[in-house]
């Protein structure tokens, strides 16, 4: 940056407004013939003698004004905090350019929390619930030991308490931090139920949570969990996708963090719940017409507390048609509509996305094949066999291997076709 002062400034500010600033900002104020901010941030200088531009909803027409005036005057617009932290500092240097605004931080609501809570932050990941949706909280939590979430009325602290603890995710420690480095500032520690339970939270603050388990790691992108790891209809046993496909299906569907997933014919939900936990911060529509397989999934969902899946109750392919359009669908079940099921599929899939289908019979394997190259689009195939060790004979009694079988045989599983294709980017795949 060159010496010359820039025609606009953004000035962090915290809630000890005057008292915290240095002199750097102090002179920015002084220099300016208008100052921009709330109306809170406002009060704080009572002396100013320019023009005032109060921040209400909606910055659009408030930034085009500001660059208006900056080509005459000197601007400074007030901002909560680090205003690159979540705040309006983007925003005016997206509008106005870089080279013609400077940003002078103030510590973030962050920083302040942390320090207060007497925390280091350089291992903490930080999480936005301002003016945003909960769904995903968990899922994303669950790759973390540390986190600072900003919250706002719909997502204050003990409602976010609350939603950990129906998911059974109590294993936190909370810190409440309110009014930081302001008059009213109060921190407090809080257990998970004590803060599902407080009443007596402030609007101002930042929500710290710390796991209480020292020695906690966070778990693999895809857990490979056993098809005895969730609840399933019985005696349907044998209609779960089984690990081994699953992981292989998943890996096909190239599913990235912000991915949106669709898993038809979701039964007990082991697929969608495996692409939530690879999309943490993306959204998982699982779309299931057994009334049974839909309390099932839902049952699943609270017990691996994942919480950006979706249970979509109806047939494919019309109850697709109001879900968003996805970056991976994967076909697990079908219920002989698997080539309509893919027709809309790809007329809805993103360009780039990927589509997987699994077809254990002869009849589906041929459907699906068919409907994919009607599209003009040619298919990875591939035809898994799988053979588990399964014991054989009485255990061992004695001696090494005590209490384990005497001998292991192989079973095979259901052979399954997997059928995987991508969407061109310029094509017009979904038109037979």
């Amino acid at each position: 940056m060159t010496g010359r002062r820039r025609a606009v400034t953004v000035v962090g500010i915290g809630d000890d407004g005057c008292k915290g600033l240095t002199s750097r900002a102090l002179d920015a104020v002084a220099a300016a013939g208008w100052l921009v901010g709330g109306e809170r941030q406002l009060a704080f200088f009572p002396q100013f003698g320019g023009e005032r531009i109060v921040l209400k909803d909606g910055l659009g027409a408030a930034l085009d004004r500001v660059a208006a005036i900056a080509a005459d005057s000197n601007v400074c617009v007030l901002a909560s905090g680090d205003p690159m932290f979540f705040g309006v500092g983007a925003l005016v240097v997206n509008r106005l350019g870089a080279e013609h605004v400077e940003v002078i931080p103030q510590p973030s609501s962050v920083q302040w929390a942390f320090a207060r809570a007497g925390l280091k932050w350089d291992d903490a990941a930080l999480l936005s619930l301002h003016g945003r949706s909960r769904q995903g909280l968990l899922t994303r939590l669950k790759r973390h030991a540390k986190v600072a979430v900003l919250t706002d009325p719909e997502n204050s602290p003990p409602r976010l308490a609350e939603h950990l603890r129906a998911h059974g995710e109590t294993g936190w420690q909370a810190w409440v931090c309110e009014n930081l480095a302001g008059p009213g500032e109060r921190v407090r520690r809080f257990t998970i139920a004590e803060l599902a339970a407080a009443e007596d939270v402030g609007p101002l603050n930042v929500l710290l949570l710390v796991r209480e388990d020292a020695s906690w790691r966070p778990p693999p992108a895809i857990s490979f969990l056993h098809e005895d790891a969730f609840a399933k209809r019985m005696p349907k046993k044998g209609l779960i996708t089984k690990r081994e496909v699953r992981l292989l299906s998943l890996a096909a569907l190239s599913i990235r963090p912000d991915s949106v997933v669709w898993d038809i014919g979701a039964g007990s939900g082991s697929v969608a719940i495996e692409a939530a936990l690879l999309a943490p911060a993306g959204r998982v529509y699982a779309v299931e017409v057994d009334p049974e397989g839909v309390a099932i999934c839902g049952d699943n969902l609270r017990a691996h507390a994942v919480d950006n899946v979706t249970v979509i109750a109806g047939r494919a392919p019309d109850a697709l048609a109001d879900l968003e359009s996805p970056d991976a669908i994967f076909v697990g079940g079908s219920k002989g509509s698997m080539a309509e099921i893919i027709q809309v599929g790809l007329a809805r899939l993103n360009p780039g996305g990927r589509l997987v289908a699994n077809a254990i019979t002869l009849e589906n394997a041929a459907e699906a094949y068919q409907a994919i190259r009607a599209h003009g689009l040619l298919p990875e195939v591939m035809l898994l066999q799988i053979s588990r060790g399964e014991p054989l004979g009485p255990a061992v009694t004695s001696g090494p291997g005590a209490g384990g079988p005497r001998y292991l045989r192989y079973e095979a599983l259901n052979p399954i076709q997997i059928f995987a294709v991508t969407k061109p980017a310029g094509g017009q795949a979904g038109q037979p």
